[in-house]
């Protein structure tokens, strides 16, 4: 209105970072479930890698565990990457409901939040990318040298999962919020998570018809996987906005590593995947190998998939570095 205007040159300007919009504190009881649960989070797959180890020294790891690891690897690994990521958050491509919602079943699995709450903080972060405001960048506040860098590195990781902050849902994901299926999904959680361990074990001593099968399923189906898939994924936000090659211009540091790629789905094609966040293909060059892109194509040609969003030849031709 005219009367803002008017006003708004004896209005000093405003020093410090903009406000974060759709975000607020947890309120010390809520921080303080917050911190235990995350904790649990850490250090109970950590324990359960050092228990699998011990169980199997001298025993080896047997066909079914390792089966069961890599199955559930992937299934709850492409939960994240093809669902979580590149449907829910970006929306790069659309399936039936039915798929989605298995899709939303198997990113909760994955144990990384429920999928609102996944999806909503992913959007801000992309918002915000690397400026105050991003809730996981390495580089906000970390300061100088080896030892700020280090510290940005343990943010980015887990440390900003301990913060007061809580990316608000309303904000950020008001389509999902509309979509009864995913908002069902989403309150079943912790019923997810107690799927996500009890089905490896559960399989584990019907392989084996043994109850060292089912513990053992339970120990590398379960929280072995948990331990590597959570370290993978949060790898992508600390490790691919540090270290790798950037072929695209993007308005942030993110970065293409290939080795996060080959063990994230294709997620550690970051620099890609921020140049171009709409697309459901992050490895943008044809020896940029993206399992995940691999899937969603194998899904279209299933009449699974459709309108899948890809950058065009003139879009990728004006983001080309001159350097990668």
């Amino acid at each position: 209105m005219s009367s803002t205007s008017a006003s708004a040159s004896s209005v000093p300007p405003r020093s410090g970072p903009a406000p974060v919009r759709g975000v607020e504190l947890a309120s010390p009881r809520a921080l303080r479930w917050q911190r235990f649960a995350m904790s649990v989070a850490v250090v109970l797959p950590l324990a359960g890698v050092a228990a699998a180890l011990w169980w199997g020294w001298g025993r080896g790891v047997s066909g079914v565990d390792v089966g069961l690891l890599l199955g559930f690897y992937f299934f709850t690994g492409l939960g994240i990457t093809v669902g979580f990521h590149r449907l829910f958050t970006h929306q790069s491509f659309r399936v039936p409901q039915w798929v989605r919602v298995l899709f939303a079943v198997a990113g909760s699995m994955a144990i990384q939040g429920a999928v609102i709450d996944w999806v909503a903080t992913h959007r801000r972060h992309h918002a915000y990318s690397d400026r105050p405001g991003d809730p996981h960048s390495p580089h906000v506040a970390a300061g100088d040298g080896l030892r700020g860098m280090l510290k940005g590195l343990w943010f980015a990781h887990t440390g900003w999962m301990l913060g007061p902050e809580k990316t608000v849902q309303q904000a950020w994901a008001p389509d999902l919020l509309k979509d009864r299926a995913i908002v069902r999904v989403s309150r079943a959680f912790p019923w997810l998570i107690l799927a996500s361990f009890a089905l490896p074990a559960l399989l584990g001593g019907l392989l084996t018809m043994s109850f060292a099968g089912a513990l053992t399923g339970f120990l590398w189906g379960g929280l072995v996987r948990v331990f590597l898939l959570h370290h993978v994924t949060w790898s992508i936000n600390s490790i691919c906005h540090v270290f790798g090659t950037r072929p695209w211009a993007a308005h942030d540091e993110s970065r293409n590593n290939p080795v996060m790629a080959l063990i994230g789905f294709g997620e550690g094609w970051h620099n890609g995947h921020h140049a171009f966040p709409a697309s459901a293909r992050h490895g943008l060059r044809w020896w940029e190998f993206d399992i995940s892109w691999v899937v969603i194509r194998g899904m279209q040609k299933l009449r699974l998939a459709r309108d899948i969003k890809l950058p065009s030849s003139t879009q990728l031709a004006r983001r080309t570095r001159s350097r990668a």
